[in-house]
């Protein structure tokens, strides 16, 4: 019964600060996955597909690793015992600053995120329903079945594919793994050659042969959790591109033609712009760029414009992991499990007057840090204080605890009542 009353608040607050620390670590994957598709830009897009996708799994299996720890271990970070840089002379820096905002309202960013999850959740499963409906209920074409069940043969599948006609569709689209199904636009089959979409068809195949179906489940439920970060948007689309390559490949290779898959992508961008349709696959990837690559295969240049985007990921990585890796003294989870709820005393910094440099430590060039702890109580009033770690000058730390008295808080609360708390707060005296 114990741990039940305690699972639910324990659980918002591993989740909360894992999906905070995703900014960072999901930075921190794209550099480096960035870097090595840079490297790999004149390899086989099998090589750019393995690593997309590995980047693109790191950033499901660490936030994932971390919260299943932190859940495990009972710990997580507590703005209130976070370490504090060095700031201007006589500056307060207060324990409770933006990370003990973070703190106070996980519960809203927790409930923010799994509204947005549910929300893209509820999006992808009516996907899912309308292409099982449409595998169930459109109709088919027999000549064209037929066609493309000798072209499967052809090229090595042992698993019958389906063959669908479907009304409103940009491009032909795959589904299903274990019995996997083409929808075919109708307007392919009454505007288009026959050979040329038997050569798109082909590229489709390619996908039922990789299993692509399985792999873009996948994209979709890691865009649904993490969808807040740009650098799953990012290897998620490269991860699209890379895979048509591939099936651009497959189909080019099993017609013995790659300038027959050339003439049906141009044809399908045609088709797609007089309907008003972006040229844009299905499955992802920009025909103009994959027509280009099948005519004119060469190597890359390396773009240094590129490099743009992962250097301001690598800063944003950077500053990010500054603020939420460390992890001093970190707190046990149960204290945010307990069923009541309860927030921090608050410091009012319009109240708090600036403390003033002793001029003997000025003129003796004095610097120190000093942390006292200090008694708020239900009024707001600081009632008592004492030096929990000195500056090493008796003379700061007395000018410290004269500021400290001067401030007013917002006392801490308990259920909705204020009650007596005691908490921490540094001073750092520096010199310029």
């Amino acid at each position: 019964m114990m741990a039940a009353a305690m699972s639910t608040p324990a659980l918002v607050a591993a989740v909360g600060w894992t999906l905070l620390h995703f900014i960072w670590q999901g930075a921190l994957i794209a550099c480096a996955t960035g870097t090595l598709l840079v490297a790999l830009r004149n390899a086989r897009p099998e090589r750019r597909y393995a690593v997309a996708c590995l980047g693109l799994l790191l950033c499901l299996t660490w936030p994932l690793a971390e919260c299943i720890a932190l859940l495990a271990g009972g710990q997580v970070p507590d703005a209130g015992q976070m370490p504090f840089g060095r700031s201007a002379p006589g500056t307060v820096a207060d324990a409770a600053g933006w990370l003990g905002w973070l703190q106070a309202h996980l519960g809203w960013i927790v409930a923010l995120w799994a509204a947005c999850s549910g929300a893209l959740s509820l999006r992808m499963a009516c996907g899912l329903l309308w292409i099982g409906r449409a595998a169930r209920t459109q109709p088919g074409d027999a000549a064209w079945q037929a066609r493309l069940s000798a072209l499967a043969a052809r090229c090595g599948l042992d698993r019958a594919v389906r063959l669908r006609i479907v009304d409103g569709l940009a491009s032909p689209v795959t589904a299903g793994w274990w019995r996997p199904v083409v929808l075919v636009p109708a307007a392919l089959v009454t505007g288009m050659p026959p050979h040329l979409l038997e050569a798109l068809l082909a590229h489709e195949l390619g996908h039922i042969k990789r299993h692509d179906y399985l792999v873009n489940l996948l994209q979709n439920v890691v865009e649904t959790l993490l969808f807040y970060h740009p650098a799953v948007w990012w290897l998620s689309r490269r991860i699209r591109i890379e895979r048509e390559q591939i099936a651009d490949d497959f189909a080019a290779r099993h017609l013995g033609e790659p300038r027959r898959l050339a003439l049906a992508l141009s044809e399908l961008e045609r088709l797609q712009f007089s309907q008003h349709h972006l040229a844009q696959a299905a499955n992802g990837g920009d025909l103009t760029a994959r027509i280009r690559r099948l005519l004119r295969p060469g190597t890359q240049a390396l773009d240094w414009k590129a490099l743009v985007p992962v250097l301001g990921l690598a800063l944003a990585c950077a500053g990010s992991a500054q603020a939420l890796v460390d992890r001093a003294g970190l707190p046990d989870l149960r204290a945010h499990a307990a069923p009541a709820r309860h927030t921090q005393a608050l410091a009012d910094f319009h109240t708090c007057a600036r403390p003033n440099y002793p001029q003997p430590d000025l003129d003796a060039g004095h610097e120190g840090a000093v942390t006292l702890a200090f008694l708020v109580d239900a009024g707001g009033t600081v009632r008592d204080s004492r030096v929990a770690r000195s500056s090493g000058f008796a003379t700061l730390d007395e000018a410290a605890h004269g500021a400290l008295r001067a401030c007013r808080f917002q006392p801490a609360r308990q259920d909705g009542k204020p009650v007596d708390e005691w908490t921490k707060v540094m001073y750092v005296w520096t010199l310029e």
